[in-house]
Protein backbone atom coordinates (compact mmCIF):
# COMPACT_ATOMS: atom_id res chain seq x y z
CA UNK A 1 0.00 0.00 0.00
CA UNK A 2 1.25 3.70 -0.47
CA UNK A 3 0.69 6.14 2.00
CA UNK A 4 0.36 9.61 0.67
CA UNK A 5 1.11 12.28 3.29
CA UNK A 6 -0.78 15.54 2.33
CA UNK A 7 0.46 19.26 1.88
CA UNK A 8 1.22 21.73 2.71
CA UNK A 9 3.78 20.88 5.54
CA UNK A 10 5.49 23.82 7.59
CA UNK A 11 8.01 24.39 8.55
CA UNK A 12 9.99 23.75 5.29
CA UNK A 13 12.47 21.62 7.29
CA UNK A 14 9.40 19.58 8.77
CA UNK A 15 8.61 18.96 5.14
CA UNK A 16 11.38 17.40 4.21
CA UNK A 17 11.59 15.24 7.15
CA UNK A 18 7.96 13.72 6.41
CA UNK A 19 8.40 13.54 2.18
CA UNK A 20 11.62 12.67 1.56
CA UNK A 21 11.70 8.67 0.21
CA UNK A 22 8.35 8.46 0.98
CA UNK A 23 5.12 9.57 -0.34
CA UNK A 24 3.45 13.10 -1.05
CA UNK A 25 0.13 14.45 -2.40
CA UNK A 26 0.40 17.83 -3.07
CA UNK A 27 -3.44 20.27 -3.99
CA UNK A 28 -3.62 22.26 -6.79
CA UNK A 29 -5.11 24.46 -3.75
CA UNK A 30 -1.56 24.57 -2.16
CA UNK A 31 0.57 23.95 -4.99
CA UNK A 32 3.76 26.20 -3.39
CA UNK A 33 5.32 22.36 -2.32
CA UNK A 34 5.51 21.03 -5.57
CA UNK A 35 8.91 20.86 -6.69
CA UNK A 36 10.09 20.37 -3.25
CA UNK A 37 7.48 16.65 -3.32
CA UNK A 38 8.79 16.15 -6.84
CA UNK A 39 12.45 16.55 -5.19
CA UNK A 40 12.91 14.51 -2.37
CA UNK A 41 9.69 11.60 -2.80
CA UNK A 42 9.16 8.19 -4.27
CA UNK A 43 5.78 9.28 -5.74
CA UNK A 44 3.38 12.00 -6.19
CA UNK A 45 -0.18 12.53 -6.51
CA UNK A 46 -1.64 15.85 -7.77
CA UNK A 47 -5.34 16.55 -6.25
CA UNK A 48 -7.51 18.56 -7.90
CA UNK A 49 -8.16 20.84 -4.87
CA UNK A 50 -12.22 20.45 -4.57
CA UNK A 51 -12.06 19.94 -1.00
CA UNK A 52 -9.95 22.55 0.03
CA UNK A 53 -11.98 24.65 -2.73
CA UNK A 54 -15.33 23.23 -1.47
CA UNK A 55 -14.16 24.16 1.93
CA UNK A 56 -13.37 27.95 1.24
CA UNK A 57 -16.45 28.50 -0.92
CA UNK A 58 -13.98 29.49 -3.45
CA UNK A 59 -14.60 29.19 -7.66
CA UNK A 60 -12.81 26.54 -9.26
CA UNK A 61 -10.82 27.06 -12.24
CA UNK A 62 -10.72 23.33 -14.06
CA UNK A 63 -8.53 25.17 -17.02
CA UNK A 64 -5.58 26.16 -14.87
CA UNK A 65 -5.85 22.90 -12.97
CA UNK A 66 -5.76 21.09 -16.65
CA UNK A 67 -2.48 23.05 -17.41
CA UNK A 68 -0.91 22.55 -13.90
CA UNK A 69 -1.56 19.02 -13.82
CA UNK A 70 -0.39 18.47 -17.63
CA UNK A 71 3.25 20.23 -16.70
CA UNK A 72 3.62 18.15 -13.96
CA UNK A 73 2.14 14.46 -14.59
CA UNK A 74 5.45 14.49 -17.27
CA UNK A 75 7.67 14.18 -14.33
CA UNK A 76 9.15 11.18 -13.41
CA UNK A 77 8.09 10.72 -10.09
CA UNK A 78 4.32 12.20 -10.93
CA UNK A 79 1.79 9.10 -11.05
CA UNK A 80 -1.48 10.19 -11.14
CA UNK A 81 -3.93 12.99 -10.75
CA UNK A 82 -7.42 13.34 -9.30
CA UNK A 83 -9.71 14.69 -11.86
CA UNK A 84 -11.78 17.80 -10.90
CA UNK A 85 -15.15 17.16 -8.75
CA UNK A 86 -17.89 18.56 -7.33
CA UNK A 87 -18.13 17.23 -4.23
CA UNK A 88 -22.12 17.79 -3.69
CA UNK A 89 -22.77 18.20 -7.04
CA UNK A 90 -25.10 15.42 -9.18
CA UNK A 91 -23.75 12.61 -10.63
CA UNK A 92 -24.55 14.21 -14.11
CA UNK A 93 -22.21 17.15 -12.89
CA UNK A 94 -19.33 14.80 -12.05
CA UNK A 95 -19.89 12.39 -15.03
CA UNK A 96 -19.42 15.76 -17.29
CA UNK A 97 -16.27 16.73 -15.37
CA UNK A 98 -15.12 13.19 -16.56
CA UNK A 99 -15.38 13.69 -20.05
CA UNK A 100 -13.74 16.99 -19.97
CA UNK A 101 -10.54 15.44 -18.69
CA UNK A 102 -8.09 16.67 -21.41
CA UNK A 103 -5.29 13.63 -20.63
CA UNK A 104 -4.46 10.37 -20.76
CA UNK A 105 -7.05 8.06 -18.98
CA UNK A 106 -4.16 6.43 -17.24
CA UNK A 107 -2.90 9.48 -15.79
CA UNK A 108 -6.96 10.09 -14.00
CA UNK A 109 -8.30 8.93 -11.95
CA UNK A 110 -11.94 9.54 -10.83
CA UNK A 111 -13.81 9.97 -7.81
CA UNK A 112 -16.97 8.04 -6.28
CA UNK A 113 -18.45 10.25 -3.51
CA UNK A 114 -20.36 8.09 -0.80
CA UNK A 115 -23.80 9.67 -1.67
CA UNK A 116 -23.39 8.67 -4.88
CA UNK A 117 -25.06 5.52 -6.41
CA UNK A 118 -23.84 2.09 -6.11
CA UNK A 119 -24.82 1.87 -10.08
CA UNK A 120 -22.17 4.80 -10.82
CA UNK A 121 -19.02 2.98 -8.89
CA UNK A 122 -19.62 0.21 -10.53
CA UNK A 123 -19.31 2.01 -14.12
CA UNK A 124 -16.64 4.00 -12.87
CA UNK A 125 -15.02 0.62 -11.70
CA UNK A 126 -15.70 -0.95 -15.72
CA UNK A 127 -14.20 1.75 -17.09
CA UNK A 128 -11.12 2.87 -15.04
CA UNK A 129 -8.06 1.00 -13.52
CA UNK A 130 -8.12 3.29 -9.72
CA UNK A 131 -10.84 5.26 -8.21
CA UNK A 132 -10.83 7.22 -5.12
CA UNK A 133 -13.11 7.31 -2.53
CA UNK A 134 -14.48 10.15 -1.17
CA UNK A 135 -16.57 10.93 2.29
CA UNK A 136 -19.23 13.10 1.22
CA UNK A 137 -23.07 14.26 2.00
CA UNK A 138 -24.43 11.81 4.75
CA UNK A 139 -21.25 9.54 4.97
CA UNK A 140 -18.48 12.80 5.60
CA UNK A 141 -17.54 11.47 9.09
CA UNK A 142 -15.63 8.68 9.06
CA UNK A 143 -16.63 7.79 12.49
CA UNK A 144 -19.98 7.27 11.92
CA UNK A 145 -21.66 3.62 11.42
CA UNK A 146 -23.73 5.09 8.73
CA UNK A 147 -20.17 5.70 6.62
CA UNK A 148 -19.10 2.17 7.60
CA UNK A 149 -21.83 0.57 6.27
CA UNK A 150 -21.68 2.59 2.87
CA UNK A 151 -18.36 1.61 2.62
CA UNK A 152 -19.14 -1.75 3.06
CA UNK A 153 -21.62 -2.10 0.54
CA UNK A 154 -19.25 -0.16 -1.74
CA UNK A 155 -16.89 -3.24 -1.42
CA UNK A 156 -19.78 -5.38 -2.33
CA UNK A 157 -19.57 -3.44 -5.85
CA UNK A 158 -16.00 -3.40 -6.30
CA UNK A 159 -14.82 -6.70 -4.72
CA UNK A 160 -14.71 -9.82 -5.93
CA UNK A 161 -16.69 -12.97 -4.17
CA UNK A 162 -13.36 -13.76 -2.67
CA UNK A 163 -13.06 -10.09 -1.63
CA UNK A 164 -10.50 -9.42 -3.95
CA UNK A 165 -10.42 -5.54 -5.29
CA UNK A 166 -11.57 -5.56 -9.11
CA UNK A 167 -9.49 -2.32 -9.58
CA UNK A 168 -7.09 -0.25 -7.51
CA UNK A 169 -8.67 1.96 -4.64
CA UNK A 170 -7.71 4.97 -3.12
CA UNK A 171 -8.71 6.30 0.09
CA UNK A 172 -9.47 9.75 0.11
CA UNK A 173 -8.37 11.33 3.65
CA UNK A 174 -8.76 7.93 4.92
CA UNK A 175 -5.05 6.78 6.16
CA UNK A 176 -6.44 6.16 9.48
CA UNK A 177 -5.23 2.86 10.98
CA UNK A 178 -8.83 1.06 11.65
CA UNK A 179 -10.00 2.09 7.95
CA UNK A 180 -7.19 0.96 6.16
CA UNK A 181 -6.57 -2.45 8.23
CA UNK A 182 -10.49 -2.93 7.54
CA UNK A 183 -10.51 -2.41 3.84
CA UNK A 184 -8.54 -3.15 0.40
CA UNK A 185 -6.94 0.24 -0.75
CA UNK A 186 -4.28 0.02 -3.04
CA UNK A 187 -3.70 3.45 -1.49
CA UNK A 188 -4.81 6.58 0.55
CA UNK A 189 -3.88 9.61 1.85
CA UNK A 190 -4.26 12.19 5.00
CA UNK A 191 -3.12 15.78 5.74
CA UNK A 192 -2.57 14.61 9.18
CA UNK A 193 1.02 15.62 9.96
CA UNK A 194 -0.19 18.95 8.16
CA UNK A 195 -2.34 19.98 10.57
CA UNK A 196 -0.82 18.00 14.03
CA UNK A 197 2.59 18.73 14.16
CA UNK A 198 2.01 22.50 15.39
CA UNK A 199 -0.60 21.44 17.98
CA UNK A 200 1.07 21.65 21.18
CA UNK A 201 -1.63 20.40 23.21
CA UNK A 202 -1.53 17.01 21.36
CA UNK A 203 2.23 16.20 22.20
CA UNK A 204 2.07 15.38 25.96
CA UNK A 205 4.27 13.55 28.27
CA UNK A 206 8.20 13.70 29.44
CA UNK A 207 9.28 12.53 26.20
CA UNK A 208 7.06 14.70 24.13
CA UNK A 209 9.14 16.05 20.85
CA UNK A 210 9.21 20.18 20.68
CA UNK A 211 10.42 19.93 17.06
CA UNK A 212 7.86 19.90 14.49
CA UNK A 213 10.90 18.41 12.29
CA UNK A 214 11.15 15.18 15.06
CA UNK A 215 7.12 15.33 14.95
CA UNK A 216 6.67 15.06 11.66
CA UNK A 217 9.28 12.48 11.05
CA UNK A 218 7.58 10.42 14.10
CA UNK A 219 4.04 10.63 12.34
CA UNK A 220 5.40 9.69 9.01
CA UNK A 221 7.14 7.05 10.44
CA UNK A 222 3.99 6.01 12.16
CA UNK A 223 1.33 6.18 9.33
CA UNK A 224 3.82 4.39 6.22
CA UNK A 225 3.42 0.88 9.37
CA UNK A 226 0.15 0.82 8.78
CA UNK A 227 -0.68 -2.21 6.44
CA UNK A 228 -4.31 -2.63 4.16
CA UNK A 229 -6.66 -5.34 4.34
CA UNK A 230 -5.54 -7.71 1.98
CA UNK A 231 -9.18 -8.96 0.92
CA UNK A 232 -12.66 -7.09 2.30
CA UNK A 233 -14.16 -9.45 4.45
CA UNK A 234 -18.15 -8.48 5.16
CA UNK A 235 -18.87 -7.77 9.27
CA UNK A 236 -21.87 -7.24 10.69
CA UNK A 237 -22.42 -3.48 11.93
CA UNK A 238 -22.32 -4.33 15.64
CA UNK A 239 -19.11 -5.29 15.06
CA UNK A 240 -17.79 -2.37 14.15
CA UNK A 241 -18.58 -0.12 16.78
CA UNK A 242 -15.27 -0.79 18.47
CA UNK A 243 -14.20 1.21 15.63
CA UNK A 244 -15.63 4.03 15.89
CA UNK A 245 -13.85 6.17 18.35
CA UNK A 246 -10.27 4.94 17.71
CA UNK A 247 -7.51 6.86 16.64
CA UNK A 248 -5.41 6.93 13.35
Amino acid sequence: MIHYHGGPITPLEAAVAAWRGRNAMVSYAHPAQIELAAGICKSVVLDNGAYSLWKSKTPTDWPSYYEWARNWLTHPVVDWAVIPDIICGSEADNDYLLSEWPHRKTHGVPVWHLHESLDRLERLAADYHRIALGSSGEYADTHSMGWWDRMNRAMGVVCDSEGRPLVKLHGLRMLARTIVENFPLSSADATTIAQCIGKDTLWTGSHKPQSKIIRALLMAENQDTIRSAVVWKPRPLQDLLPLLHMEA
